[in-house]
């Protein structure tokens, strides 16, 4: 186990986050393209997971996130997984991290993910966020709130609300948070607009968005990721405006194809420096962002 809470850590000094779990697992042979992308192996082959966060954790990562972010109830259900074998998969997730930071020799902090509803479709969604016009804050809360109480009751040290296209699913998680009381991150997938201000999937100021965490104690940082790196330092900005820590750990700067299931672009980690000096204090990677990037984000960190 860590020393201490992740929030006391980041009131010291940087964390290093892992990368892209589904990418390392794909770039291991795994096939990850189903409706349930990394979420299938908690079922299928849940070494190849252990194996995955090892290998970030020998990088230098800190943290360990889970294989939770597409694992749902009805997203397992839709795989023909009952909902008692789904909450034990997703518990699972939990035991997988803490057990591939062990394999490395390392402690560390284990987050469980929380992707959006988005995540759940498997069709790009969360980049568009365009889902949230015909959804409830009610409804997107009762949507989330088993994989939160699961992943909670399963040991997490944190909870990772990540991927975060608009603003109505940030309001729908704030107040379940507020309700379990258990740490958490949140993180939106940002852009930004023609006028150069940051802002979410939806098109909403980033920093009034991550503004709406304040007097919600549960959330310990937020911030984005899954966001080209070319953008990172002006998001930084904004959500360090909020007077919490930041979270930062964008994507390669390549982009998801849903519909020919695919990456296009070319990759790059970006200036972590620069993360760090406009004030990010947990800073990692995420889709297609590697161990070898890992290692060098925490080089930098150091």
């Amino acid at each position: 186990m860590p020393p201490g809470t992740l929030a006391d850590a980041l009131a010291t000094g940087p964390v290093v986050l892992d990368g892209g779990l589904s990418t390392e697992l794909e770039s291991r042979g795994y096939d990850v393209t189903s409706a349930l992308w990394s979420a299938r192996l908690l079922r299928d082959d849940p070494q190849a997971i252990t194996d995955a966060h090892a290998a970030f954790a020998v990088a230098g990562a800190q943290v360990a996130t889970t294989a939770s972010y597409q694992a749902t109830l009805p997203g397992f259900a839709a795989a023909g997984i009952d909902a008692a074998e789904a909450a034990r998969l997703i518990a699972l997730s939990v035991r997988l991290a803490r057990d591939g930071l062990a394999a490395a020799g390392r402690t560390g902090w284990v987050a469980g993910s929380v992707g959006p509803y988005g995540a759940f479709l498997a069709d790009g969604s969360e980049y568009r966020g365009d889902y949230v016009a015909g959804m409830s804050v009610a409804a997107l809360r009762a949507f989330h709130r088993p994989r939160l109480e699961l992943l909670a009751a399963a040991g997490a040290d944190v909870l990772a609300c990540e991927t975060l296209p608009a603003a109505a699913e940030v309001e729908a998680l704030l107040a379940e948070l507020e309700l379990l009381g258990v740490p958490a991150w949140l993180s939106v997938t940002s852009v930004a607009g023609d006028d150069g201000v940051p802002r979410t999937r939806r098109g909403e100021p980033l920093a009034e968005v991550l503004g709406m965490a304040r007097g919600v104690p549960a959330v310990v940082a937020v911030g984005i990721n899954c966001t080209d790196p070319g953008g990172v330092v002006p998001a930084i900005r904004a959500a360090a405006a909020g007077g919490r820590p930041v979270v930062a750990y964008p994507n390669s700067g390549e982009v998801w194809d849903a519909a020919a299931r695919g990456w296009t672009g070319t990759a790059g980690v970006g200036d972590v420096a620069g993360w760090l000096d406009a004030g990010a204090r947990l800073v990692g990677g995420c889709c297609r962002v590697r161990p070898a990037d890992i290692r060098a984000i925490a080089a930098a960190v150091r």
